[in-house]
């Protein structure tokens, strides 16, 4: 198999990143991170908080830190936030130290995984799935300029998701180093 120094997991909120991300760490034999639980644990609050407090840009900046330090890593699967690939040095980042995988979904699967997730202040609104849209809009461009490898995570399996993805780093479907 044709091996990747690391793998980043990138895409909308819902789409499986971290569920996904680890169970492909455990298939490769990788070291699974998360950002966002990275975020977490290095502050003692939770994201809501920290949006609260300091706003998106503060958490942003948080963010910024955190990829810093992760992607020196080696061996290692790190599954994003949502909005990461909105700052340009992430975005170029995540691009030069491994493979980007961005799993897409729609945004009604967003909001159907989302839905009673109280864990996403982009989502405090009244309207969520009309908001999951507009970031889709926004974000979409930016997930596809960074990816590799795009996979869909539309009404599939975390197994299935995975399988594939490992087929084609097998195949060497990407650009994997």
């Amino acid at each position: 198999m044709i091996r990747a120094q690391n793998i980043f997991i990138v895409g909308p909120m819902g789409a499986g990143k971290s569920t996904v991300g680890r169970q492909l760490a455990e298939a490769l034999s990788y070291t699974f991170k998360d950002s966002d639980q990275e975020i977490q644990r290095r502050t003692g609050v939770d994201i809501p908080t920290i949006f609260e407090f300091e706003g998106e840009a503060g958490f942003r900046a948080r963010e910024r830190q955190v990829i810093i330090d992760l992607i020196a890593g080696e061996r290692m699967v790190l599954a994003t936030g949502g909005g990461v690939i909105i700052d340009p040095e992430n975005r170029q980042d995540l691009a030069a130290r491994g493979v980007v995988i961005y799993l897409h979904c729609s945004a009604e699967q967003q909001h159907a995984r989302t839905a009673r997730d109280r864990n996403r202040p982009l989502l405090d609104t009244e309207e969520p799935l009309q908001r999951l849209r507009e970031l889709m809009e926004e974000r979409e461009p930016l997930y596809r300029q960074v990816a590799d490898m795009v996979v869909t995570t539309e009404k599939r399996g975390t197994g299935s998701v995975v399988k594939e993805i490992v087929r084609r780093l097998e195949e060497g479907a990407t650009g994997v180093l």
